[in-house]
């Protein structure tokens, strides 16, 4: 009995640190200390990085891309290090689920897309690989950073069976829900023709 009370503090415990981690608004700071504004008063007001770039500085979108996809590579690539396999998507979830719901931001977070590159890259690079080629090709179909984004998550859960890595499949159904319904406005707006295009302002 100890030994399982030990184990599931351990993993209480990387669930904080993860949600800690990924509640950092990298986009937020950024824009503050670059001088670009608030991003909650730009475009979509959403805190990530193609947000960041409505705001005309491609530095600091890609700054807000590389945080925001490396805190949740951190958090995996850390727990799996100290407590294990369980604890690493415990955390990466957890991180997630911190930048889409920052308690620093009132829980008014951003779409959560770098952080799901990260975390995949973490989990299996072979499958995050796969994930930033199918964001790629979505974006290159569709202009419109939504629709890349939805179809890297949607294909996800492909790229793990295929690539022998199905062992975070249930992690990766939960992310790829998530994705989802954080993109629920912007699946309204491409139906209606409204979605705005990559790096376009407003």
């Amino acid at each position: 009995m100890p030994a399982i009370e030990s184990t599931h503090t351990v993993l209480l415990l990387w669930a904080v640190l993860g949600y800690l981690m990924g509640s950092i608004p990298f986009g937020m700071v950024l824009a503050r200390v670059m001088g670009l504004g608030d991003l909650r008063d730009i475009g979509s007001g959403n805190i990530g990085a193609t947000n960041v770039l409505r705001t005309g500085s491609k530095k600091a979108a890609v700054l807000t891309l590389l945080l925001d996809g490396g805190k949740g590579a951190v958090a995996v690539l850390l727990a799996r290090a100290l407590a294990g396999e369980d604890a690493a998507q415990l955390a990466g979830l957890l991180a997630f689920i911190g930048h889409c719901y920052p308690v620093w931001l009132k829980f008014k977070g951003g779409k959560g897309v770098a952080t799901f590159l990260g975390l995949m890259l973490a989990l299996a690079w072979p499958v995050g690989i796969a994930c930033c080629l199918s964001w790629l090709l979505g974006a290159a179909m569709s202009r419109i950073s939504s629709f890349a984004a939805l179809f890297a998550a949607g294909t996800s859960m492909i790229w793990m069976v295929v690539l022998g890595h199905d062992s975070a499949f249930l992690l990766g159904v939960v992310l790829t829900l998530i994705v989802f319904w954080r993109h629920r406005d912007n699946i309204r707006r491409m139906r209606a023709g409204t979605e705005p295009k990559i790096g376009q302002k407003g």
